[in-house]
């Protein structure tokens, strides 16, 4: 993966997330969100090099010019340790580590055989259920629901029983990347291959679309099956 991927993969993952507003400022994404998704408000470096002098501090009174505290989302490599004991130093602490992963829409799309989930445009009122249903945070379900049909040219995927949504997902398209977010099944019927099918299904769309890589979000056990290889750093 070259410095080109790395720029293009935190864009695309931005373009999907659809923060309120997002500036480019010294090398970093500023996102500016009041949401609860936290790549929708945290700033991020568009290359793996070492950061200018005092741009924590420039970053910092970027947000708090507008009544937000600062945020930062740094990859795990060895350029940022010293952007690490400084921020440490200044009273942050690491939380909600993201592991992103790359993978094909073929293998994507392989990961079921069963049939593939159905996909819209849109969300309708019972693939926002899934978001706002028992075992889910409704609060933050709304917000992600919110951001996630935002997003510019982005699908959403579905399995539906009985007029219920019990597993859905949304694949974005930008910057040359298919990624996956908001993979969610029903409790009570997790293990049936539901999130395959709609993996499969959002692999149908990117296929159509000419796309032939994936950057599934998170670390499921069908992203593992689907062939996603972790990214070092992002």
């Amino acid at each position: 993966m070259n410095a080109k991927d790395v720029a293009s993969i935190e864009q695309a993952t931005l373009a999907a997330v659809a923060p309120a507003t997002v500036e480019e400022r010294e090398g970093w994404l500023l996102p500016v969100d009041h949401g609860t998704i936290g790549r929708a408000r945290s700033a991020v470096p568009l290359q793996h090099t070492h950061a200018e002098p005092g741009v924590l501090g420039r970053i910092e009174a970027y947000y708090a010019a507008r009544g937000l505290p600062a945020v930062f989302r740094l990859a795990t490599d060895a350029c940022f340790d010293g952007l690490r004991h400084e921020l440490r130093q200044r009273g942050y602490r690491a939380d909600k580590p993201t592991l992103v992963q790359l993978g094909t829409v073929a293998r994507m799309r392989d990961v079921s055989s069963q049939v593939s989930a159905e996909v819209h445009a849109a969300p309708d009122a019972a693939w926002t259920a899934l978001f706002l249903g028992e075992g889910f945070d409704p609060v933050d379900g709304a917000c992600r629901v919110r951001a996630l049909s935002r997003a510019q040219g982005s699908v959403h995927a579905s399995v539906r029983e009985g007029g219920q949504v019990l597993a859905g997902g949304v694949a974005a398209f930008d910057h040359g990347w298919v990624s996956v977010h908001g993979m969610r099944t029903v409790a009570g019927h997790r293990g049936r291959g539901l999130a395959g099918r709609v993996l499969a299904g959002l692999a149908d769309i990117a296929r159509e679309r000419g796309h032939g890589t994936g950057l599934p979000a998170g670390g499921g056990q069908q992203h593992r099956r689907a062939g996603v290889i972790p990214s070092r750093g992002l």
